[in-house]
């Protein structure tokens, strides 16, 4: 296997593991999953995955404290050797659009939404009812879809486009608002981050923006707008 093909491999690991509660001896796919991470995280890096059998024995453990132990660093090494390939294999992926190329902007937000395998999560202040217009419609209702945005006047906007795209499609979308949003996210599948200079729904209008996948600090930004999720106000 090449390097791109074992990160193909650990994106999909990532995206399919078990919770916490599930490393139980007893819990095949639990089991069949550390099996795969082993055979995986082998290939990546023989020295630097040395540590996983170990995290795997602990992590089903009976004594609890040991199993949260072997959870955590399992999930450690995962995130290392998904991160090590993505900066040996594409790296960090950056798309500048210059002023006035609102159609090359859509063009890429919508190449990266279409990537997703079961969730996209929107964050934008400015989500409104021509953002759903241009970027929902399309994705498949196997797709969950989260939104996360800020202004009244956009919210009340979005909300009525969400359902009828909703009862028309069998979409699967959520509406949260939360207060002094600024920057805009896309999470894709919760295994990659993208970082847009505009707001999605008028990107390159007035001015050029750029795109910028998030790499080195993914797991920060994502643990910071998980936690903003669930303390947000649901709207639909």
């Amino acid at each position: 296997m090449n390097k791109q093909q074992i990160l193909d491999e650990i994106e999909d690991l990532f995206r399919s593991m078990p919770v916490y509660d599930e490393f139980r001896p007893h819990i095949s796919n639990a089991t069949a999953w550390a099996g795969r991470a082993k055979a995986l995280l082998k290939k990546w890096n023989p020295i630097e995955s040395m540590p996983l059998d170990r995290a795997v024995d602990n992590a089903f453990s009976r004594i609890s404290h040991q199993s949260y132990d072997g959870y955590i660093k399992l999930t450690v090494l995962v995130q290392q050797a998904r991160h090590d390939l993505l900066l040996d294999t594409v790296g960090p992926r950056s798309i500048a659009i210059s002023s006035g190329a609102v159609f090359d902007y859509f063009d890429e937000i919508r190449k990266i939404a279409e990537s997703a395998k079961s969730e996209l999560f929107f964050v934008d202040p400015y989500l409104n009812a021509d953002f759903v217009t241009r970027y929902l419609k399309n994705i498949p209702d196997n797709i969950s879809i989260r939104l996360l945005g800020s202004k009244p006047k956009e919210i009340n906007s979005l909300i009525p486009s969400v359902e009828a795209l909703r009862k028309q499609n069998g979409s699967t979308i959520f509406v949260r608002s939360a207060d002094q949003l600024h920057d805009r996210y896309l999470f894709v599948d919760k295994i990659s981050c993208f970082q847009s200079g505009a707001s999605f729904k008028d990107g390159a209008k007035n001015a050029p923006v750029v795109v910028t996948q998030i790499i080195d600090a993914f797991s920060a930004v994502q643990d910071t707008y998980e936690k903003l999720w669930a303390s947000a106000k649901v709207e639909s």
